[in-house]
This record gives structure tokens, sequence and C-alpha cells, in this order.
């Protein structure tokens, strides 16, 4: 890739030519939305922060604890991974695994500062990502999922194709390790990773998420992620702040247009 920072967005798809470069801003607060736990991290601090989520999580809750939890921090910035889909900034989906009101909700205003929302896979693959065509695949409470290819960041929903007598989400998500055990669920997991490497024919495969860990070993042509690459991937949504066409990575409150940049 060339050393430049370019970052450009066509419904939710991202371009980053430097991953590299370090921000210009000097206080992001990365803030990873999860169905059982919300995750937070400020540019300068060592340490993340979390609070428990859940189905009575609104889109004010999570403000409210976030604010609380960081009140010592000092940011300008907030980065958030949203656990479901984001078209132009913005929840086109309710979250299966939280309360309602995130669609439509106003997350600048509530912060006080300009905010970007992206897909939550999309923003720990953005901080995984190493060149080249990569698959991320997140194994937590669902299946999450991104493809980047060149630089340019496409969340995806695989988890909801269909798969045996329901979705690959279904199988390899939380709910399935607890129905059938670790020894199937891990199962399911290698077959339906090699389904999709064989599907998408990626260079570099990276399953992150906070089951990963249960895996007795890394099913072939994969790499383990870190679930601190989330708020790496928040911190590189703002390494380039005079961006001038990028819907789907502007903050919360604007509206701009975009070509695709294949």
């Amino acid at each position: 890739m060339r050393a430049r920072s370019l970052l450009a967005v066509e419904n939710g798809t991202v371009r980053q030519d430097d991953v590299a470069m370090k921000s210009s801003v000097k206080a992001v607060l990365a803030v990873d939305v999860g169905g059982s736990s919300v995750k937070i991290l400020a540019t300068g601090q060592s340490e993340r922060r979390s609070f428990l989520s859940g189905p009575t999580l609104t889109p004010k809750r999570m403000v409210s604890g976030v604010k609380k939890l960081a009140g010592d921090w000092m940011y300008d910035l907030v980065s958030i991974g949203y656990p479901g889909p984001v078209l132009r900034g913005r929840p086109i989906a309710e979250p299966y695994n939280l309360g309602c009101g995130w669609v439509g909700f106003d997350f600048g205003a509530a912060f006080g500062c300009p905010v970007k929302v992206v897909n939550d896979a999309a923003m720990q693959a953005l901080g995984s990502y190493e060149g080249g065509k990569m698959l991320f695949l997140g194994l937590g409470t669902g299946l999450g999922s991104t493809m980047i290819v060149d630089g340019f960041v496409e969340p995806m929903e695989l988890g909801h194709l269909p798969y045996k007598k329901g979705t690959y989400e279904d199988y390899v998500g939380r709910e399935g390790l607890e129905r059938h055990g670790k020894k199937k669920w891990r199962r399911d997991v290698a077959d339906v990773v090699a389904r999709l490497i064989a599907a998408l024919e990626p260079d570099d495969t990276v399953l992150g998420g906070g089951n990963v860990k249960m895996l007795e070993a890394l099913p072939p042509h994969c790499r383990a992620g870190d679930n601190a690459n989330a708020f790496r991937g928040g911190f590189r949504l703002w390494e380039e702040t005079t961006l001038s066409r990028t819907p789907g990575l502007v903050p919360n409150d604007a509206h701009e247009e975009s070509e695709r940049r294949f």
C-alpha cells in the first residue's frame, strides 16, 4: 500500500491506504458495543474499562454508562463499534441482543462531540488488517464478518446465511456453543470457516471475538485476532481528519455522498 492516508466509503465501505499512520488527533474514545458488555478505551490510556450490556441496554443508557466510566478521561472524538448493520454512519437495524432505540439515535448530540459509527466486526477488522485481502470472522454473541480488500473495508452479514437447520450464527455463535457444547461447536466452527475461506478466497483470515479462546486449535490458514484490535480500529477511523466523501464514517449528524472506489 502507498504511504498516504485516505478513507473513502460507499454505503459503509471504507478505504484505508495507510493503516499504520498515527492519528493526528489527540484523543479518541473507542467504544466496542457487544451483546454482553460495552468496552471502552481512550487514546493514551493503557487499561480498558467495561460494563455489562444485555437486552435492556438502550443507546441512551449506553452513552450514560460510557460517560460515567470515562469520566476521568479526556477525549475529543468518539468511535462506536455497533453490533449490527450501519449505513452512512447510522445503524439501520436494531441490535438482536440489546434494547431498542438505536436506529435514528443522534450519538453526536448525546456525546457532545463528533462521533463515527461502524459495524463492530468492521472496527475490529480494521484494527487487525495487515494488507491484501483479509477475511475477519468474530466469534462472539453471534458471528461478525468483514472483508478488507486492498484497503477497502466491506462489513458483511455472513452469520445470517443458511446453514444446516438454521444459520451460521445459530451454530457458531454463543447460543450454539451453549446448546451443543464445546466439542461440537469447535467442529462447526472449523466447518464454517473452511466453507467461507473456500468461497471468498482470502489471503489472510483472522478469527476474533471473545469465544476464539474456546478453540483448542485454530482452523487451517487462520490467525487469532485480539479484542484489543477493536480499539485500534476505532482509533484508526480518525487518522484522516479532512475527509471530504465518507458517508459511512462521517460524524453521526452529517450527510455526505460518496463514490465507490473499486
